[in-house]
């Protein structure tokens, strides 16, 4: 990742995006990791926000998983003070984007999204990804970690790819 161009000093509004993934311990902690890395370099503290949530309620107060701490660790990221929770489908109001990153999650989340215009918020991760090796980020959970590396390596990418398509709107201003 190249260094980017810093924004002006007018902050203009906030654009907020949520990563959603089953019990935020594992792939939506590493995205809102990523992301923050990626907000911060390009100077959009200002501009975007970024949080993680789970469509289940299992590990809510729960740090992320271990290996998610250890892969994000190996790239330089931190999530050692994250804590698991559950999406609120009350959150939609606020939010401009609902990331997730399997089927599963986006049926459950456009269930609880209430009407289309919330619906319409939430989108599969690696839809932003043009190299359209998959539809789906596998969760590592029941793997190893050579799995959790390829996820977040995935991850990254698909970032990015989402990161430099809202980039140009938090040049301008987000309507």
């Amino acid at each position: 990742m190249g260094r980017m161009a810093r924004v002006p000093d007018d902050p203009g509004p906030v654009f907020r995006i949520c990563f959603v993934c089953t019990g935020n311990i594992c792939r939506s902690p590493m995205a809102e990791a990523v992301f923050r890395r990626l907000i911060a370099a390009g100077g959009y503290e200002s501009r975007l926000e970024v949080s993680s949530a789970a469509t289940g309620d299992w590990h809510v107060g729960e740090h992320a998983d271990a290996r998610t701490i250890a892969a994000l660790a190996s790239r330089g990221y931190d999530a050692n003070g994250h804590r698991a929770r559950q999406f609120d489908p009350a959150w939609f109001a606020a939010l401009d984007l609902v990331v997730v990153f399997d089927r599963g999650q986006e049926r459950t989340l456009r269930e609880w999204a209430g009407d289309e215009h919330s619906g319409a918020k939430v989108q599969m991760l690696l839809s932003f990804d043009e190299s359209g090796a998959a539809a789906e980020v596998p969760d590592p959970y029941y793997s190893d970690a050579a799995l959790f590396d390829s996820v977040l390596a995935t991850i990254e990418r698909a970032s990015v790819a989402l990161f430099r398509q809202l980039e140009p709107v938090l040049r301008q201003g987000v309507s």
